[in-house]
Protein backbone atom coordinates (compact mmCIF):
# COMPACT_ATOMS: atom_id res chain seq x y z
CA UNK A 1 0.00 0.00 0.00
CA UNK A 2 2.72 2.62 0.65
CA UNK A 3 4.43 1.96 -2.68
CA UNK A 4 0.81 2.24 -4.08
CA UNK A 5 0.80 5.47 -2.34
CA UNK A 6 4.02 7.09 -3.71
CA UNK A 7 3.16 6.14 -7.20
CA UNK A 8 -0.33 7.39 -6.87
CA UNK A 9 1.21 10.59 -5.65
CA UNK A 10 3.89 10.68 -8.26
CA UNK A 11 1.15 10.39 -10.99
CA UNK A 12 -1.19 12.87 -9.64
CA UNK A 13 1.83 15.47 -9.32
CA UNK A 14 2.63 14.60 -13.23
CA UNK A 15 -1.58 15.20 -13.76
CA UNK A 16 -1.14 18.52 -11.60
CA UNK A 17 1.96 19.70 -13.61
CA UNK A 18 0.17 18.71 -17.01
CA UNK A 19 -2.79 20.93 -15.67
CA UNK A 20 -0.85 23.57 -14.76
CA UNK A 21 0.98 23.69 -18.39
CA UNK A 22 -2.57 23.69 -19.82
CA UNK A 23 -4.06 26.43 -17.87
CA UNK A 24 -0.95 28.74 -19.06
CA UNK A 25 -1.71 28.37 -22.91
CA UNK A 26 -3.92 30.64 -24.43
CA UNK A 27 -5.26 30.67 -28.14
CA UNK A 28 -2.93 32.64 -30.16
CA UNK A 29 -4.77 32.27 -33.60
CA UNK A 30 -6.81 34.78 -34.36
CA UNK A 31 -10.07 34.52 -36.02
CA UNK A 32 -9.57 30.68 -36.45
CA UNK A 33 -13.53 30.05 -37.36
CA UNK A 34 -13.51 33.38 -39.73
CA UNK A 35 -17.02 34.80 -38.08
CA UNK A 36 -15.11 38.01 -38.97
CA UNK A 37 -13.89 37.41 -42.42
CA UNK A 38 -10.47 37.41 -43.66
CA UNK A 39 -9.52 39.55 -40.74
CA UNK A 40 -6.24 38.45 -39.62
CA UNK A 41 -5.65 36.33 -42.67
CA UNK A 42 -3.81 37.09 -45.88
CA UNK A 43 -4.30 34.40 -48.98
CA UNK A 44 -2.38 34.31 -52.04
CA UNK A 45 -3.67 35.49 -55.40
CA UNK A 46 -6.66 36.68 -53.41
CA UNK A 47 -7.58 32.98 -53.36
CA UNK A 48 -9.36 32.84 -50.48
CA UNK A 49 -13.37 33.98 -49.37
CA UNK A 50 -15.55 33.50 -46.55
CA UNK A 51 -18.64 30.93 -47.07
CA UNK A 52 -21.55 30.32 -44.65
CA UNK A 53 -21.48 26.48 -46.09
CA UNK A 54 -19.69 24.53 -45.42
CA UNK A 55 -18.95 25.44 -42.22
CA UNK A 56 -17.30 22.97 -38.99
CA UNK A 57 -18.78 25.84 -36.32
CA UNK A 58 -20.34 28.95 -36.38
CA UNK A 59 -21.66 30.70 -39.64
CA UNK A 60 -18.37 30.70 -41.83
CA UNK A 61 -15.42 29.09 -43.03
CA UNK A 62 -13.00 29.58 -45.58
CA UNK A 63 -12.73 28.89 -49.22
CA UNK A 64 -9.71 28.61 -50.66
CA UNK A 65 -9.38 28.22 -55.27
CA UNK A 66 -6.02 26.86 -56.27
CA UNK A 67 -5.25 28.42 -59.46
CA UNK A 68 -2.23 28.16 -61.94
CA UNK A 69 0.59 28.20 -59.89
CA UNK A 70 -0.95 29.29 -56.86
CA UNK A 71 -1.83 26.92 -54.58
CA UNK A 72 -4.48 29.15 -52.55
CA UNK A 73 -2.30 29.73 -49.41
CA UNK A 74 -3.83 31.42 -46.63
CA UNK A 75 -1.79 32.70 -43.44
CA UNK A 76 -1.17 34.76 -40.25
CA UNK A 77 2.03 35.69 -38.14
CA UNK A 78 1.49 34.70 -34.73
CA UNK A 79 3.75 36.24 -31.67
CA UNK A 80 5.05 33.54 -29.63
CA UNK A 81 7.39 33.52 -27.03
CA UNK A 82 10.96 31.27 -27.40
CA UNK A 83 11.71 27.75 -26.07
CA UNK A 84 7.99 27.04 -25.91
CA UNK A 85 5.36 24.02 -27.26
CA UNK A 86 2.56 24.64 -29.66
CA UNK A 87 -0.21 22.45 -30.84
CA UNK A 88 -1.49 23.21 -34.21
CA UNK A 89 -4.86 21.73 -35.33
CA UNK A 90 -7.51 22.91 -37.38
CA UNK A 91 -11.08 21.09 -39.82
CA UNK A 92 -10.22 20.75 -43.42
CA UNK A 93 -12.26 19.17 -46.26
CA UNK A 94 -11.04 18.76 -49.88
CA UNK A 95 -8.11 17.03 -51.72
CA UNK A 96 -4.98 17.80 -50.54
CA UNK A 97 -5.06 20.30 -47.95
CA UNK A 98 -2.02 20.91 -45.82
CA UNK A 99 -1.98 22.73 -42.30
CA UNK A 100 1.51 24.07 -41.23
CA UNK A 101 3.58 26.47 -39.18
CA UNK A 102 6.58 28.22 -40.82
CA UNK A 103 9.78 29.93 -39.03
CA UNK A 104 9.37 28.44 -35.77
CA UNK A 105 13.72 28.35 -35.00
CA UNK A 106 13.68 24.69 -34.94
CA UNK A 107 11.83 22.33 -37.58
CA UNK A 108 9.06 23.86 -39.40
CA UNK A 109 6.16 21.13 -39.56
CA UNK A 110 3.14 20.20 -41.37
CA UNK A 111 0.45 18.02 -42.12
CA UNK A 112 -1.89 17.14 -44.56
CA UNK A 113 -4.66 14.88 -46.37
CA UNK A 114 -5.12 13.72 -49.51
CA UNK A 115 -9.04 13.38 -49.05
CA UNK A 116 -11.38 14.42 -46.74
CA UNK A 117 -14.60 14.59 -48.71
CA UNK A 118 -16.06 15.64 -45.12
CA UNK A 119 -14.91 17.94 -42.51
CA UNK A 120 -11.44 16.30 -41.19
CA UNK A 121 -9.44 17.01 -38.12
CA UNK A 122 -5.63 18.15 -38.87
CA UNK A 123 -3.22 18.55 -35.89
CA UNK A 124 0.58 18.88 -35.49
CA UNK A 125 2.81 20.55 -33.02
CA UNK A 126 6.26 21.99 -33.03
CA UNK A 127 8.97 23.95 -30.10
CA UNK A 128 10.35 27.29 -30.79
CA UNK A 129 13.73 28.11 -31.27
CA UNK A 130 15.70 30.00 -28.23
CA UNK A 131 15.06 33.25 -30.27
CA UNK A 132 11.90 32.69 -31.73
CA UNK A 133 9.35 35.96 -31.15
CA UNK A 134 6.77 34.66 -33.85
CA UNK A 135 5.26 31.90 -36.40
CA UNK A 136 3.54 31.70 -39.31
CA UNK A 137 0.64 29.29 -39.39
CA UNK A 138 -0.73 28.18 -42.67
CA UNK A 139 -3.04 26.32 -44.67
CA UNK A 140 -3.04 25.55 -48.33
CA UNK A 141 -4.31 23.20 -51.11
CA UNK A 142 -2.72 21.78 -53.54
CA UNK A 143 -1.53 22.77 -57.74
CA UNK A 144 -4.58 21.81 -60.18
CA UNK A 145 -6.95 20.87 -57.66
CA UNK A 146 -10.63 21.86 -56.50
CA UNK A 147 -11.54 24.45 -54.05
CA UNK A 148 -10.69 23.94 -50.05
CA UNK A 149 -12.64 24.46 -47.15
CA UNK A 150 -10.97 25.17 -43.44
CA UNK A 151 -12.77 26.01 -40.18
CA UNK A 152 -11.68 26.22 -36.89
CA UNK A 153 -8.16 26.99 -37.35
CA UNK A 154 -6.14 26.86 -33.85
CA UNK A 155 -2.76 27.64 -32.28
CA UNK A 156 -2.33 26.85 -28.35
CA UNK A 157 0.86 27.39 -26.36
CA UNK A 158 2.07 30.52 -24.44
CA UNK A 159 1.51 33.88 -25.62
CA UNK A 160 3.89 35.99 -26.77
CA UNK A 161 4.65 39.14 -25.58
CA UNK A 162 2.19 41.70 -27.10
CA UNK A 163 3.61 43.14 -30.41
CA UNK A 164 3.36 46.74 -30.66
CA UNK A 165 1.92 49.06 -33.42
CA UNK A 166 4.70 50.79 -35.08
CA UNK A 167 5.10 54.65 -35.02
CA UNK A 168 3.84 56.81 -38.25
CA UNK A 169 6.78 56.99 -40.91
CA UNK A 170 8.64 60.31 -40.98
CA UNK A 171 10.82 62.01 -43.67
CA UNK A 172 8.18 61.57 -46.60
CA UNK A 173 9.25 63.39 -49.58
CA UNK A 174 8.11 63.71 -53.18
CA UNK A 175 10.81 62.63 -56.08
CA UNK A 176 10.81 64.73 -59.66
CA UNK A 177 7.13 63.65 -60.73
CA UNK A 178 6.41 62.50 -64.82
CA UNK A 179 3.10 63.51 -65.86
CA UNK A 180 1.25 60.83 -64.41
CA UNK A 181 3.10 59.30 -62.01
CA UNK A 182 5.14 60.04 -58.55
CA UNK A 183 7.77 58.81 -56.66
CA UNK A 184 7.95 58.72 -53.44
CA UNK A 185 10.55 57.87 -49.93
CA UNK A 186 10.25 58.12 -46.41
CA UNK A 187 12.53 56.69 -43.85
CA UNK A 188 11.88 52.93 -41.93
CA UNK A 189 9.50 52.77 -38.94
CA UNK A 190 10.68 50.52 -36.44
CA UNK A 191 8.65 47.28 -35.74
CA UNK A 192 6.80 47.68 -39.03
CA UNK A 193 6.11 44.97 -41.50
CA UNK A 194 4.48 46.94 -44.16
CA UNK A 195 3.92 50.29 -45.45
CA UNK A 196 0.36 51.93 -47.01
CA UNK A 197 0.04 54.89 -48.93
CA UNK A 198 -2.15 57.21 -49.77
CA UNK A 199 -3.46 59.92 -52.19
CA UNK A 200 -5.81 62.34 -51.37
CA UNK A 201 -6.74 60.65 -48.44
CA UNK A 202 -7.21 56.89 -50.11
CA UNK A 203 -5.09 53.93 -49.83
CA UNK A 204 -3.88 53.35 -53.01
CA UNK A 205 -0.68 50.94 -52.42
CA UNK A 206 0.61 48.54 -50.01
CA UNK A 207 4.46 47.58 -49.98
CA UNK A 208 7.23 46.04 -47.95
CA UNK A 209 10.25 48.47 -48.84
CA UNK A 210 10.48 52.62 -48.09
CA UNK A 211 9.58 53.61 -51.61
CA UNK A 212 6.99 53.80 -54.29
CA UNK A 213 5.81 55.46 -57.21
CA UNK A 214 2.28 56.10 -57.21
CA UNK A 215 1.14 56.04 -61.29
CA UNK A 216 -2.52 56.33 -63.35
CA UNK A 217 -2.54 60.11 -62.27
CA UNK A 218 -3.82 63.16 -64.49
CA UNK A 219 -1.25 65.27 -66.08
CA UNK A 220 -0.76 68.75 -64.58
CA UNK A 221 -2.75 67.75 -61.10
CA UNK A 222 -1.37 68.70 -57.80
CA UNK A 223 -1.46 65.47 -55.20
CA UNK A 224 -1.37 64.58 -51.83
CA UNK A 225 0.58 61.65 -50.25
CA UNK A 226 1.29 60.43 -46.71
CA UNK A 227 1.79 56.98 -45.71
CA UNK A 228 1.17 54.76 -42.89
CA UNK A 229 3.43 51.74 -40.92
CA UNK A 230 1.49 48.50 -40.58
CA UNK A 231 2.35 45.33 -38.59
CA UNK A 232 0.56 42.22 -37.55
CA UNK A 233 -0.85 44.30 -34.70
CA UNK A 234 -2.31 46.80 -36.68
CA UNK A 235 -1.80 49.96 -39.13
CA UNK A 236 0.17 53.13 -37.34
CA UNK A 237 -1.14 56.96 -38.10
CA UNK A 238 -0.73 58.59 -41.11
CA UNK A 239 2.40 60.72 -41.59
CA UNK A 240 2.95 64.30 -42.54
CA UNK A 241 1.40 64.88 -45.61
CA UNK A 242 3.65 65.89 -48.86
CA UNK A 243 1.90 67.63 -51.79
CA UNK A 244 3.16 67.22 -55.30
CA UNK A 245 2.34 68.48 -59.28
CA UNK A 246 2.62 66.08 -62.25
CA UNK A 247 4.34 67.61 -64.70
CA UNK A 248 1.99 68.53 -68.16
CA UNK A 249 3.72 66.12 -70.26
CA UNK A 250 1.50 64.58 -73.09
CA UNK A 251 -0.41 62.02 -70.52
CA UNK A 252 -0.97 60.14 -73.59
CA UNK A 253 -4.02 62.12 -74.19
CA UNK A 254 -2.86 62.22 -78.12
CA UNK A 255 -4.87 65.63 -78.98
CA UNK A 256 -8.02 66.61 -77.52
CA UNK A 257 -10.92 63.64 -77.42
CA UNK A 258 -14.77 64.17 -76.19
CA UNK A 259 -15.03 63.26 -72.47
CA UNK A 260 -16.51 60.02 -73.79
CA UNK A 261 -15.92 58.71 -76.58
CA UNK A 262 -17.09 56.24 -79.47
CA UNK A 263 -14.04 54.31 -81.12
CA UNK A 264 -14.45 52.26 -84.16
CA UNK A 265 -12.70 50.08 -86.65
CA UNK A 266 -13.71 50.72 -90.30
CA UNK A 267 -12.88 47.80 -92.87
CA UNK A 268 -11.07 49.86 -95.21
CA UNK A 269 -8.51 47.34 -96.77
CA UNK A 270 -10.70 44.05 -97.40
CA UNK A 271 -14.54 43.35 -97.45
CA UNK A 272 -16.20 40.91 -95.79
CA UNK A 273 -20.40 39.73 -95.43
CA UNK A 274 -20.62 43.51 -93.62
CA UNK A 275 -20.16 45.25 -96.72
CA UNK A 276 -17.28 48.09 -97.71
CA UNK A 277 -18.17 51.52 -95.72
CA UNK A 278 -16.47 54.71 -97.63
CA UNK A 279 -14.93 57.14 -95.14
CA UNK A 280 -17.17 59.97 -95.76
CA UNK A 281 -20.36 57.84 -95.15
CA UNK A 282 -19.17 57.40 -91.35
CA UNK A 283 -21.58 58.89 -89.37
CA UNK A 284 -20.52 61.48 -86.85
CA UNK A 285 -20.83 59.14 -84.09
CA UNK A 286 -17.72 57.85 -84.23
CA UNK A 287 -14.64 59.82 -82.76
CA UNK A 288 -11.90 57.62 -83.03
CA UNK A 289 -11.76 55.64 -86.40
CA UNK A 290 -9.15 52.42 -86.92
CA UNK A 291 -8.69 51.69 -90.23
CA UNK A 292 -8.13 48.13 -90.78
CA UNK A 293 -5.53 47.42 -91.14
CA UNK A 294 -1.78 47.52 -91.85
CA UNK A 295 -0.52 44.13 -92.27
CA UNK A 296 3.97 43.13 -92.67
CA UNK A 297 4.59 41.59 -95.73
CA UNK A 298 6.13 38.53 -93.62
CA UNK A 299 5.73 37.87 -89.69
CA UNK A 300 8.98 39.58 -89.01
CA UNK A 301 10.09 41.73 -91.52
CA UNK A 302 8.73 44.34 -89.70
CA UNK A 303 7.39 46.33 -92.84
CA UNK A 304 3.75 47.51 -92.92
CA UNK A 305 1.48 48.13 -95.78
CA UNK A 306 -2.05 49.42 -96.19
CA UNK A 307 -3.98 49.71 -99.05
CA UNK A 308 -7.78 50.39 -99.42
CA UNK A 309 -9.42 47.07 -100.84
CA UNK A 310 -9.51 46.26 -104.50
CA UNK A 311 -12.04 47.92 -106.61
CA UNK A 312 -13.22 43.85 -107.82
CA UNK A 313 -13.70 43.17 -104.05
CA UNK A 314 -15.26 46.13 -103.31
CA UNK A 315 -17.24 47.88 -106.02
CA UNK A 316 -18.44 50.83 -104.33
CA UNK A 317 -14.77 51.67 -102.77
CA UNK A 318 -13.81 55.35 -103.35
CA UNK A 319 -10.85 56.70 -105.11
CA UNK A 320 -7.28 56.93 -103.29
CA UNK A 321 -7.84 60.93 -103.52
CA UNK A 322 -11.19 61.12 -102.07
CA UNK A 323 -10.41 58.76 -99.24
CA UNK A 324 -7.22 60.93 -98.16
CA UNK A 325 -10.04 64.10 -98.48
CA UNK A 326 -12.62 62.13 -96.62
CA UNK A 327 -9.68 61.72 -93.85
CA UNK A 328 -9.16 65.08 -93.88
CA UNK A 329 -12.56 66.40 -93.62
CA UNK A 330 -13.18 63.80 -90.11
CA UNK A 331 -10.11 65.43 -88.92
CA UNK A 332 -11.51 69.35 -89.54
CA UNK A 333 -14.71 67.98 -87.07
CA UNK A 334 -12.55 66.94 -84.60
CA UNK A 335 -12.27 62.88 -85.32
CA UNK A 336 -9.02 61.01 -84.82
CA UNK A 337 -8.35 58.60 -87.75
CA UNK A 338 -5.30 55.67 -86.79
CA UNK A 339 -3.78 53.49 -88.32
CA UNK A 340 -4.36 49.96 -86.87
CA UNK A 341 -1.63 47.20 -87.02
CA UNK A 342 -2.03 43.53 -87.34
CA UNK A 343 -5.42 42.25 -86.31
CA UNK A 344 -6.42 38.38 -86.55
CA UNK A 345 -4.44 37.37 -90.04
CA UNK A 346 -1.78 40.33 -89.68
CA UNK A 347 0.73 38.29 -87.16
CA UNK A 348 3.84 40.90 -86.27
CA UNK A 349 6.88 39.64 -84.46
CA UNK A 350 9.91 42.57 -84.00
CA UNK A 351 12.31 40.07 -82.84
CA UNK A 352 15.23 42.34 -83.94
CA UNK A 353 16.17 45.51 -84.29
CA UNK A 354 16.19 45.02 -87.87
CA UNK A 355 12.47 44.92 -88.04
CA UNK A 356 12.24 47.35 -85.27
CA UNK A 357 13.21 50.26 -87.64
CA UNK A 358 11.87 48.62 -90.46
CA UNK A 359 8.46 49.38 -88.32
CA UNK A 360 9.10 52.53 -87.37
CA UNK A 361 9.78 53.59 -91.02
CA UNK A 362 6.79 51.94 -92.90
CA UNK A 363 4.27 52.70 -90.12
CA UNK A 364 5.77 56.26 -90.64
CA UNK A 365 5.22 55.78 -94.12
CA UNK A 366 1.67 54.87 -94.03
CA UNK A 367 0.64 57.97 -91.81
CA UNK A 368 2.41 60.21 -93.44
CA UNK A 369 1.13 59.20 -96.66
CA UNK A 370 -2.53 59.37 -95.39
CA UNK A 371 -2.79 62.16 -92.75
CA UNK A 372 -3.13 59.94 -89.97
CA UNK A 373 -3.39 61.09 -85.92
CA UNK A 374 -1.62 58.10 -85.08
CA UNK A 375 -1.06 54.09 -84.44
CA UNK A 376 -3.29 51.21 -82.81
CA UNK A 377 -1.89 48.57 -82.02
CA UNK A 378 -3.88 45.39 -82.35
CA UNK A 379 -1.38 42.24 -81.87
CA UNK A 380 -3.10 39.59 -82.04
CA UNK A 381 -2.25 35.66 -82.03
CA UNK A 382 1.52 34.60 -82.26
CA UNK A 383 2.33 38.18 -82.52
CA UNK A 384 3.60 38.76 -78.52
CA UNK A 385 5.11 36.19 -76.19
CA UNK A 386 7.38 36.26 -73.17
CA UNK A 387 10.52 34.09 -73.39
CA UNK A 388 10.89 31.76 -70.50
CA UNK A 389 12.65 33.24 -67.65
CA UNK A 390 11.04 36.98 -68.74
CA UNK A 391 8.88 36.88 -65.60
CA UNK A 392 8.49 40.77 -64.60
CA UNK A 393 6.31 42.47 -66.58
CA UNK A 394 8.05 46.05 -65.68
CA UNK A 395 11.54 44.97 -67.04
CA UNK A 396 10.81 42.85 -69.73
CA UNK A 397 13.58 41.23 -72.07
CA UNK A 398 12.16 39.03 -74.62
CA UNK A 399 12.97 41.10 -77.91
CA UNK A 400 9.20 40.86 -79.39
CA UNK A 401 8.31 43.07 -76.33
CA UNK A 402 11.30 44.98 -75.99
CA UNK A 403 11.54 46.10 -79.77
CA UNK A 404 8.01 46.73 -79.96
CA UNK A 405 7.83 49.40 -76.88
CA UNK A 406 11.23 50.72 -78.71
CA UNK A 407 9.62 51.43 -81.81
CA UNK A 408 6.33 52.84 -80.76
CA UNK A 409 8.43 55.20 -78.18
CA UNK A 410 10.44 56.50 -81.27
CA UNK A 411 6.96 56.98 -83.09
CA UNK A 412 5.92 58.92 -80.03
CA UNK A 413 8.65 61.02 -80.06
CA UNK A 414 8.85 61.33 -83.83
CA UNK A 415 5.35 62.99 -84.09
CA UNK A 416 4.81 64.82 -80.40
CA UNK A 417 2.66 64.89 -78.23
CA UNK A 418 -0.87 64.96 -80.52
CA UNK A 419 -0.06 61.27 -81.53
CA UNK A 420 -2.85 58.75 -80.64
CA UNK A 421 -1.88 55.39 -79.58
CA UNK A 422 -3.91 52.85 -78.64
CA UNK A 423 -4.04 49.52 -78.29
CA UNK A 424 -6.89 46.45 -78.75
CA UNK A 425 -5.15 43.70 -77.25
CA UNK A 426 -7.44 40.65 -76.09
CA UNK A 427 -8.28 39.04 -72.64
CA UNK A 428 -5.61 36.32 -72.74
CA UNK A 429 -3.04 38.84 -73.47
CA UNK A 430 -3.94 41.45 -70.23
CA UNK A 431 -6.18 40.45 -67.63
CA UNK A 432 -5.34 36.48 -67.96
CA UNK A 433 -2.11 38.09 -66.55
CA UNK A 434 -3.42 38.12 -63.02
CA UNK A 435 -3.66 34.39 -62.85
CA UNK A 436 -1.03 33.22 -65.29
CA UNK A 437 2.21 35.37 -66.91
CA UNK A 438 4.36 33.48 -69.56
CA UNK A 439 5.38 30.58 -69.38
CA UNK A 440 5.72 30.78 -65.55
CA UNK A 441 8.29 30.07 -63.14
CA UNK A 442 8.35 26.21 -63.89
CA UNK A 443 7.38 26.41 -67.83
CA UNK A 444 4.83 24.51 -69.83
CA UNK A 445 2.22 27.81 -69.58
CA UNK A 446 1.18 29.23 -73.13
CA UNK A 447 3.97 32.16 -73.15
CA UNK A 448 1.54 34.83 -74.69
CA UNK A 449 -0.80 34.53 -71.27
CA UNK A 450 -0.02 38.21 -70.11
CA UNK A 451 1.97 39.25 -72.85
CA UNK A 452 0.74 42.71 -73.12
CA UNK A 453 1.45 43.59 -70.04
CA UNK A 454 4.72 44.76 -70.42
CA UNK A 455 3.83 46.64 -73.24
CA UNK A 456 1.00 48.37 -72.00
CA UNK A 457 3.17 49.39 -68.64
CA UNK A 458 5.92 50.55 -70.40
CA UNK A 459 3.72 53.04 -72.65
CA UNK A 460 1.27 54.20 -70.22
CA UNK A 461 2.00 57.34 -70.25
CA UNK A 462 2.26 57.38 -73.98
CA UNK A 463 -1.00 55.54 -74.27
CA UNK A 464 -4.38 57.38 -75.83
CA UNK A 465 -6.52 54.89 -74.67
CA UNK A 466 -6.66 51.25 -73.99
CA UNK A 467 -9.83 49.07 -75.26
CA UNK A 468 -9.68 45.14 -74.60
CA UNK A 469 -11.40 43.06 -76.67
CA UNK A 470 -13.93 42.17 -74.28
CA UNK A 471 -15.65 39.26 -76.97
CA UNK A 472 -14.18 36.60 -78.40
CA UNK A 473 -13.29 35.29 -74.83
CA UNK A 474 -12.68 32.34 -72.45
CA UNK A 475 -13.93 32.53 -68.92
CA UNK A 476 -11.18 35.18 -67.38
CA UNK A 477 -11.05 35.13 -63.22
CA UNK A 478 -12.11 38.83 -62.12
CA UNK A 479 -10.18 40.43 -58.52
CA UNK A 480 -13.55 39.00 -57.07
CA UNK A 481 -11.46 35.28 -57.53
CA UNK A 482 -14.32 33.86 -59.84
CA UNK A 483 -15.07 33.52 -63.61
CA UNK A 484 -17.02 35.35 -65.55
CA UNK A 485 -18.10 34.88 -69.02
CA UNK A 486 -18.54 36.94 -72.16
CA UNK A 487 -22.34 38.10 -73.16
CA UNK A 488 -23.13 40.35 -70.18
CA UNK A 489 -22.92 43.52 -68.37
CA UNK A 490 -20.98 41.06 -65.65
CA UNK A 491 -18.26 40.50 -67.62
CA UNK A 492 -17.26 44.07 -69.15
CA UNK A 493 -17.92 45.38 -65.27
CA UNK A 494 -15.40 42.73 -64.00
CA UNK A 495 -13.15 43.29 -66.90
CA UNK A 496 -12.55 46.74 -66.88
CA UNK A 497 -12.49 46.84 -62.92
CA UNK A 498 -9.22 44.66 -62.94
CA UNK A 499 -8.08 48.23 -65.19
CA UNK A 500 -8.94 50.63 -63.23
CA UNK A 501 -7.98 48.81 -59.77
CA UNK A 502 -4.62 47.42 -60.94
CA UNK A 503 -3.90 43.57 -60.12
CA UNK A 504 -0.90 41.37 -58.77
CA UNK A 505 0.52 39.85 -61.59
CA UNK A 506 0.52 35.87 -61.58
CA UNK A 507 -0.63 36.42 -58.22
CA UNK A 508 2.75 38.03 -56.69
CA UNK A 509 1.69 40.99 -54.45
CA UNK A 510 5.07 42.11 -55.20
CA UNK A 511 4.17 42.87 -59.08
CA UNK A 512 1.50 44.57 -58.36
CA UNK A 513 0.00 45.94 -62.73
CA UNK A 514 -0.78 49.71 -61.55
CA UNK A 515 -4.15 50.62 -62.28
CA UNK A 516 -5.34 52.97 -65.79
CA UNK A 517 -6.39 56.17 -65.53
CA UNK A 518 -10.40 56.14 -66.26
CA UNK A 519 -9.52 58.37 -69.33
CA UNK A 520 -7.74 55.61 -70.79
CA UNK A 521 -10.26 52.96 -70.78
CA UNK A 522 -12.75 51.98 -73.24
CA UNK A 523 -14.81 48.83 -73.08
CA UNK A 524 -14.71 47.18 -76.74
CA UNK A 525 -17.33 44.90 -77.73
CA UNK A 526 -18.84 43.66 -80.99
CA UNK A 527 -21.43 45.77 -82.71
CA UNK A 528 -23.94 42.91 -83.50
CA UNK A 529 -24.05 39.13 -83.11
CA UNK A 530 -22.34 38.75 -86.74
CA UNK A 531 -19.11 40.84 -85.39
CA UNK A 532 -17.81 38.19 -83.14
CA UNK A 533 -18.63 36.39 -80.31
CA UNK A 534 -19.62 37.69 -77.14
CA UNK A 535 -22.06 40.41 -78.83
CA UNK A 536 -23.68 42.56 -75.76
CA UNK A 537 -27.43 43.63 -76.20
CA UNK A 538 -28.01 47.38 -75.34
CA UNK A 539 -29.37 46.98 -72.24
CA UNK A 540 -26.73 45.21 -70.66
CA UNK A 541 -23.71 47.57 -72.45
CA UNK A 542 -25.91 50.51 -70.05
CA UNK A 543 -25.88 47.85 -66.85
CA UNK A 544 -22.26 48.15 -67.30
CA UNK A 545 -21.53 51.92 -67.82
CA UNK A 546 -24.12 52.11 -64.94
CA UNK A 547 -21.68 50.01 -62.45
CA UNK A 548 -18.57 51.76 -63.50
CA UNK A 549 -19.43 55.00 -63.65
CA UNK A 550 -22.17 55.60 -61.17
CA UNK A 551 -21.83 52.36 -59.43
CA UNK A 552 -25.42 51.23 -59.98
CA UNK A 553 -27.09 48.05 -61.87
CA UNK A 554 -23.90 46.43 -60.68
CA UNK A 555 -25.32 43.05 -60.00
CA UNK A 556 -23.40 40.65 -57.78
CA UNK A 557 -19.87 41.76 -58.81
CA UNK A 558 -19.16 44.43 -56.92
CA UNK A 559 -16.38 47.83 -58.33
CA UNK A 560 -13.33 48.98 -56.46
CA UNK A 561 -14.47 52.08 -57.26
CA UNK A 562 -16.44 54.66 -59.45
CA UNK A 563 -15.41 56.13 -62.45
CA UNK A 564 -17.41 58.60 -63.91
CA UNK A 565 -14.43 59.96 -66.62
CA UNK A 566 -14.10 56.57 -68.31
CA UNK A 567 -13.51 57.30 -71.76
CA UNK A 568 -15.96 55.28 -73.61
CA UNK A 569 -16.42 52.04 -76.16
CA UNK A 570 -15.02 50.28 -78.94
CA UNK A 571 -16.70 48.17 -81.36
CA UNK A 572 -15.55 46.14 -83.69
CA UNK A 573 -16.41 47.00 -86.34
CA UNK A 574 -18.16 50.67 -88.05
CA UNK A 575 -19.21 47.92 -90.94
CA UNK A 576 -20.85 45.80 -88.75
CA UNK A 577 -22.48 48.61 -87.12
CA UNK A 578 -23.61 49.86 -90.23
CA UNK A 579 -24.70 46.20 -91.01
CA UNK A 580 -26.79 46.26 -88.01
CA UNK A 581 -28.80 49.27 -88.80
CA UNK A 582 -26.41 51.28 -86.14
CA UNK A 583 -27.63 49.60 -83.12
CA UNK A 584 -24.38 49.99 -81.44
CA UNK A 585 -23.53 53.96 -82.62
CA UNK A 586 -27.24 54.59 -81.63
CA UNK A 587 -27.32 53.54 -78.13
CA UNK A 588 -23.52 54.92 -77.19
CA UNK A 589 -25.48 58.51 -78.44
CA UNK A 590 -28.36 57.99 -76.10
CA UNK A 591 -26.58 56.94 -73.36
CA UNK A 592 -23.75 59.79 -73.05
CA UNK A 593 -26.24 62.15 -75.09
CA UNK A 594 -24.13 62.40 -77.89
Amino acid sequence: MAALSAAALVLGGLVATATSAQAADAELARNGGFETGLTGWSCTAGSGVVVNSPAHSGSSALKATPAGNDNAKCSQTVTVKPNSDYTLSGWVQGSYVYLGASGTGTTDVSTWTSSAPGWQRLTTTFRTGASTTSVTIYTHGWYGTPAYYADDLSLLGPGGDPVQIPAAPTSLSAGAPGSTSVPLSWSASSRATSYNVYRDGAKVLGVSGTSATVTGLAPSTAYTFQVSAANEAGESAKSSAVTATTTAGGGGSGGELPAHALVGYLHAGFANGSGYTRMADVPDSWDVINLAFGEPTSVTSGDIRFSLCPAAECPNVESAADFKAAVKAKQAAGKKVLISIGGQNGQVQLSTTAARDTFVSSVSKIIDEYGLDGLDIDFEGHSLSLNTGDTDFRSPTSPVIVNLISAVKTLKAKYGSKFVLTMAPETFFVQLGYQYYGSGPWGGQDPRAGAYLPVIHALRDDLTLLHVQDYNSGSIMGLDNQYHSMGGADFHIAMTDMLLTGFPVAGDTTRVFPALRPDQVAIGLPASTQAGNGHTAPAEVNKALDCLTKKSNCGSYQTHGTWPALRGLMTWSINWDRFNQWEFSKNFDAYFGG
